[in-house]
């Protein structure tokens, strides 16, 4: 038996694969390598799995379904589980190469639907990642899955709420068992150049300044890595019932513990042991002054319970960053 990870060469679906290898899971990683950021942190990350008993690996676009559909019937009966973690990710991104997201996180999103409709017959649960951005301008905190999502302020978010609709129209018509996860803001080793740890990191130890959106004044539920990973394998764990209404869940999986982001920063600053050049500038389009996850029904449902705090997870990350790039 096999679990199929999409995304097993990006940060979140590297994590799931090497804790899945590591309980003794065989593993079916599928990426398509794409230059979103630097190929080559992807294919450190894949030389690490690579190098684990039970990891198989495939070069393929989600989006491509005659490619999937290949993939799918050579694997056979033998996939019981997908976590489906590949997506164009990225909001500000989103508002220069739009259709980007349409082709990877709603046309490939539509075949990894089909895929586990028509091609893997021995599938019991798609476990999909979501996104806090859903949420869209909630002033509401902690944002709660029984939150409107109906408004989002990005194309990404807009794509991955579409996902999210998709998925139940699945699990109402073809008794798919699925459950999609909303991840906020996650960070740690083998982290994305794009998100805020990294690129800070990146300009501090050159000694470029770092921009602060809203004058420094957000907060964000920074997230660890594995805190995120034990959700996801919680949740690839207990697929809803398929009795009675539509199969189909969605969570919060966040640290419910916001940090502001000029604490953040001072954080990075005593890891790194230099200061940072600051640059203030307004708050971008489509983006947030402050998420926090309500994980109650996370806690109840999974037993998800973060245990991660920055002052932890962030001097992890620095270590990682300066073991790879030798800093």
């Amino acid at each position: 038996m096999s679990i199929l990870v999409t995304g097993s060469a990006g940060f979140i679906g590297f994590h799931v694969s090497q804790a899945l290898l590591g309980r003794g899971e065989q593993v079916l990683g599928v990426d398509n390598l794409n230059d979103y950021y630097d190929p080559a942190l992807k294919h450190a990350r894949l030389a690490q799995l690579r190098a684990r008993d039970g990891f198989r690996f495939a070069e393929a676009d989600i989006a491509d379904l005659p490619a999937m559909q290949a993939l799918a019937r050579d694997a056979g009966e033998a996939i019981t589980g997908v976590i489906h973690l590949a997506a164009q990710a990225g909001v500000r991104h989103s508002l220069t190469k739009p259709f980007d997201y349409v082709h990877s996180n709603l046309m490939g999103h539509m075949v990894m639907l089909e895929i586990c409709r028509r091609e893997l017959p021995g599938i019991q649960h798609l476990v999909y990642a979501s996104s806090s951005s859903v949420y869209g301008g909630n002033t509401k905190s902690p944002f709660s899955i029984e939150d409107r999502v109906d408004r989002p302020i990005s194309l990404y978010a807009a794509t991955k709420r579409a996902d999210e609709l998709m998925s139940y129209c699945y699990s109402h018509l073809y008794r798919l068992p699925q459950t999609g996860l909303r991840f906020f803001t996650v960070y740690g080793p083998w982290g994305r150049p794009d998100m805020a740890a990294y690129l800070f990191a990146d300009a501090i130890t050159a000694g470029r300044p770092i921009t602060l959106y809203n004058r420094g004044e957000m907060e964000r539920d920074f997230t660890y890595v594995d805190d995120i990973v034990a959700g996801i394998l919680a949740a690839l764990d207990r697929p809803p019932s398929a009795e009675g209404q539509a199969p189909h869940r969605v969570y919060n999986l966040g640290n419910h513990r916001p940090v502001p982001l000029r604490r953040f920063v001072g954080i990075l600053e005593e890891s790194l042991g230099q200061a940072a050049q600051i640059e203030l500038a307004p708050l971008p389009p489509g983006d947030v002054v402050r998420t926090c996850a309500d994980i109650d029904a996370s806690r109840q449902d999974l037993g998800y319970e973060p245990s991660t705090p920055i002052e932890v997870g962030l001097p992890r990350f620095v270590a990682w960053y300066r073991s790879y790039h030798r800093a």
